[in-house]
């Protein structure tokens, strides 16, 4: 049984049970078969774009893959408009495949990735506002940590990294600990906006820091593109507000990452 001491605000109760679903040996061999498209180069990364163009449209970005691929890899222009913040989070997860996760740099990352969407004075800033996530119709569907409590839990969860990332992890527990970076990191909701899209890189920047650079070739955030409703349902099960929420309900939600390296298309 893997002993971490220390983590302030990560929960591993479900380790142990996460541990016995996920199949370590797919997991290990599907993740080994992990390559890069041929249409990269040294100066274009293709999964960069898929993640960037998947995670963006679970924000509601009306962009297509085919599209970005036109514009970045073969030069083709499309109006400012369609392709700026999809632009934004590529140059934000090429700067987190060279760059080690930590305060710091991820307050930078959210700098890269939010240029076009919250206002320069809060690019890397934590909000100093209640912040609620609203459904279509207006409705509140989730109540997010106050923004007193913004930096004491980040800085829980920054410290909860470093312990990981110092850690002798297995391939599984990798995952595990990944998936709760994202989730946990979402539950607190520090930004004014671009949470959702930070936590989806966030989770797989720790991946590549512990796996190597093949991590940046798992097609997450297109599984919980494709798997929308149950992403954002798996999301809401832990509950309406932030002191009240059970982790006991995350398997559901950590489960959707090794799926999206086991599960083919």
């Amino acid at each position: 049984m893997l002993v971490i001491e220390g983590l302030q605000i990560i929960p591993k109760d479900l380790l142990e049970q996460y541990k016995t679903t996920v199949n370590e040996e797919a997991l290990f061999t599907a993740f080994n078969q992990l390559e890069d498209a041929p249409l990269s180069t040294e100066e274009f990364s293709f999964y960069n774009s898929v993640a960037s163009v998947y995670s963006s449209k679970i924000e509601g970005e009306a962009i297509e893959l085919d599209s970005y691929i036109k514009h970045k890899r073969f030069h083709i222009e499309f109006q400012p408009d369609y392709t700026r913040k999809i632009d934004d989070l590529y140059i934000a997860y090429q700067f987190a495949s060279e760059n080690r996760p930590d305060k710091e740099t991820f307050a930078e990352m959210h700098s890269l990735l939010a240029r076009h969407i919250v206002s320069t004075n809060w690019l890397g800033k934590f909000r100093n506002q209640n912040m609620f996530v609203t459904t279509k119709d207006g409705r509140i569907e989730y109540v997010a940590a106050s923004p007193f409590e913004v930096p004491s839990e980040m800085d829980k969860l920054y410290t909860d990294l470093e312990i990981l990332l110092n850690t002798e992890l297995t391939i599984s527990e990798t995952f595990f600990f990944a998936s709760m970076i994202h989730l946990v990191f979402v539950k607190i909701h520090p930004w004014n906006d671009g949470n959702g899209r930070s936590g989806r890189l966030f989770e797989k920047w720790f991946l590549a820091q512990k796996l190597g650079n093949k991590a940046w070739f798992i097609q997450s955030e297109k599984y919980y593109y494709m798997q929308h409703a149950t992403y954002y349902n798996n999301i809401r099960a832990l509950g309406l507000e932030y002191p009240d929420l059970d982790y006991s309900k995350a398997l559901s939600f950590l489960l959707m990452l090794p799926k999206s390296v086991t599960e083919k298309d």
